[in-house]
């Protein structure tokens, strides 16, 4: 329940102040980076990080674990040690300061790399009035997007090293150390160096910028990728390049013209020029290395550009001495094997003379028992998972395909797959689909009458163990709902799913509102069936009237007597529930009218569970709730369904017949108390500390109220 508060709080203020945007970062961990420097300034002292220490536990938990050789003779140390006169940046970030180590993460460096090429974005990451000199307390921040949010990540400044250098991320002018305390930042977040060994230039391009990433295989390229690519470029979008690997032994390798295998490259210019009398396409490239360069055609001091006339071989800066190179856009294509682009949020670029996406993001999780339906393939549980509808209505400017509709990029993304690493859990393996959505129906869930009897008219290319799957799409304007899972149901995790459209479009989660219709029929004690009267008198005793305790004797030897319904009999508690939603007179007792009203709901809710008991098992697939709670008129969102299934399901997601009784006999009074407090009918309430203990003069909305019942 507590995740659920933090995320409902978390929605609220995003929507009141804008947490979580880059310019109001959350502090991660809690940790405000003006308050810790300021009391490092006052006391003197420099500042020593408790959130990541300087021992192994930053570093990792086997490759770099506490009795790896791999740390054996590390010494953590500031740049103060290590230099006499160290700088934050000299001269501006660039991709020269970008330097790997000894650690795996050249698809981080590649991204880092790519950050250096537009200034607006690096100091996105990468604050201003940090350093060495004025106000140095051993302290720096950094901001990062994280699965939402941004948030603003505090380091101290020491850094791994062995005989006095660094052991990972460095500047080539060995002075320099913003990228280091930069990769110790991605460190923390993360919980260690070593959860940054081995990943995807994308997963750092989005962690930079906020923004959605594209992967493209160049073998089999979409005829207009150059061109693409030149625009992705202009548009401030960073890209990254790779060679795939057969198996381990490849990883690393180097190729007879110097090209690295299992490597990420960035990046940084296309352009065109004229040799031979004819355009050339060319690619400008760089190894997070700072070395081992292409030594193919177009490479540094190659005779290619001996054709080129001078002013545009100035204009490209063809030959250095840095890891970066030029390559021919149809040897890049033969060389490498995968392209990685991410294209930006709106937030990112300030210039009015590029274009932007509109964008939308929502959060979410897949709940063993609740939301967690699996694909397709699972028609039992998949109308079960997480929905969410987007409205397309004008289609593109200027198609490039000549071919009118509305473009939108679908990212789904699972979260913190690499703090989860240390545990040996692995990543789910998800995918989405999306089905067209009848207009005129709002804030109902699909349920199989739609998604089983329609085919899904787009879906994910595949559904994979990666952190995130994301695909582009181009679909008539309407309306449409998209489906996010894991590939097998019963898989619990959190997600982000988030849509990038061309031209702007409405998507809002696809969840009911929260209400009930609850049938009180008009029940006198003359409408009471005569033999019905005959038996309450023998079963209520002397006093003609049922106490909790006498109803829960009574319900036990109705309900053991059947073979057609599972039950571990109806609890003590579960009677008195019974009781006060019952009682008319205010007597803590049931009397006829009153037990023949119960007998009656009792009796609907039996063939209603029946009739979602589908395998006739003689109890309930918790995946049928939601459909269940509908038909007694019962309409809850995936939050509340989330909460009743925590409460009432067992191990094997299954709910008996006492606990769904109990269950509708809890929302039913509920709603009733909720309706006769909300006066104004405005759909939430004030309450006192008299009416509810856990808060004190709370605003509550319907599901408020049932997590605090």
């Amino acid at each position: 329940m507590s995740s659920v508060a933090g995320q409902l709080a978390r929605q609220e203020a995003r929507r009141r102040d804008g947490t979580g945007s880059n310019s109001n970062a959350v502090p991660f961990q809690q940790q405000d980076f003006q308050q810790l420097r300021s009391a490092c300034l006052r006391d003197g002292v420099l500042f020593c990080d408790p959130a990541f220490p300087a021992d192994w536990s930053s570093l990792g938990y086997n490759q770099l674990g506490r009795y790896s050789s791999k740390t054996t003779g590390l010494e953590w140390k500031r740049p103060t040690e290590l230099c006499s006169n160290p700088q934050f940046i000299i001269g501006g970030a660039k991709r020269t300061d970008i330097c790997q180590g000894a650690l795996g993460d050249c698809w981080l460096l590649a991204a880092i790399a790519s950050l250096t090429l537009d200034p607006q974005i690096l100091a996105r990451v990468v604050p201003s009035g940090q350093g060495f000199q004025q106000d140095y307390a051993g302290i720096f921040h950094f901001q990062l997007w994280q699965y939402g949010d941004w948030v603003d990540v505090v380091v101290d400044d020491r850094l791994p090293t062995r005989d006095g250098k660094l052991l990972f991320v460095h500047s080539a002018e060995g002075s320099e150390f913003w990228s280091a305390l930069l990769e110790k930042a991605y460190a923390k977040v993360n919980s260690s160096y070593e959860a940054l060994s081995g990943g995807s230039t994308l997963e750092g391009f989005e962690d930079f910028t906020g923004g959605i990433a594209e992967t493209y295989d160049l073998k089999d390229p979409p005829p207009h990728l150059f061109p693409l690519m030149r625009k992705a470029l202009r548009l401030g979008s960073l890209l990254g390049c790779s060679i795939d690997i057969s198996s381990s032994y490849e990883t690393e390798a180097i190729t007879g013209q110097k090209l690295v295998k299992g490597h990420a490259y960035s990046i940084t210019a296309a352009q065109e020029v004229h040799a031979y009398g004819s355009a050339v396409q060319l690619l400008r490239i760089r190894n997070p290395w700072g070395q081992v360069e292409w030594t193919g055609a177009w490479s540094d001091g190659s005779r290619e550009w001996d054709a080129v006339r001078p002013e545009e071989k100035s204009k490209l800066e063809h030959s250095a001495d840095d890891g970066e190179f030029w390559m021919s856009f149809s040897d890049f294509l033969r060389q490498f094997s995968r392209l990685e682009m991410c294209n930006l949020t709106p937030d990112t670029l300030s210039s009015d003379e590029v274009g932007r996406w509109s964008y939308s993001q929502f959060e979410g999780a897949w709940r063993v028992g609740s939301t967690a339906g699996g694909c397709r393939n699972y028609p039992a549980t998949f109308c079960s998972n997480p929905q969410f509808v987007i409205r397309l209505q004008d289609v593109d400017d200027e198609p490039h395909d000549g071919e009118d509709g509305c473009t939108l990029l679908v990212g789904l993304m699972q979260k913190d797959g690499r703090r989860e690493r240390r545990f040996g859990r692995d990543l789910n393996t998800i995918g989405f689909a999306i089905y067209q959505q009848y207009r005129g129906r709002r804030n109902v869930h699909l349920g199989p009458d739609v998604l089983l009897r329609s085919a899904a008219v787009a879906r994910s290319r595949t559904f994979i163990n990666l952190r995130e799957v994301c695909d582009r799409f181009k679909l008539p304007p309407g309306e449409y709902v998209i489906i996010p899972s894991t590939f097998e149901p019963h898989r619990k995790g959190s997600f982000v799913l988030r849509v990038f459209t061309e031209k702007q479009a409405d998507s809002s989660p696809m969840e009911e509102d929260v209400d009930a219709d609850i049938d009180e029929p008009d029940v006198r004690q003359n409408d009471v069936d005569p033999h019905f009267k005959h038996l309450f008198v023998q079963i209520a005793g002397n006093d003609l009237e049922i106490s909790a305790f006498e109803l829960q004797q009574i319900l036990n030897k109705v309900v053991v007597q059947r073979s057609d319904i599972k039950t571990d009999g109806f609890s003590l508690q579960t009677c008195r529930h019974i009781v006060s939603l019952m009682d008319r007179d205010g007597s803590d007792k049931l009397g006829l009218v009153e037990f023949h009203a119960l007998w009656t709901k009792i009796q609907k809710y039996l063939e209603i569970f029946k009739g979602h008991d589908s395998d006739g098992s003689g109890s309930m697939s918790s995946h049928e709730m939601r459909a269940a709670l509908a038909e007694a008129g019962f309409q809850v969102n995936s939050t509340v369904i989330q909460e009743i299934v925590s409460r009432y399901a067992d191990d094997q997601c299954a709910i008996d017949f006492d606990c769904f009784v109990g269950c509708l006999i809890r929302l039913e009074t509920l709603f009733k108390m909720f309706r006769t407090l909300d006066k104004k009918n405005q759909g939430k309430i004030e309450l006192d500390i008299q009416q509810v203990k856990p808060q004190n003069y709370c605003n509550l909305n319907i599901f408020s109220c049932f997590i605090q019942m």
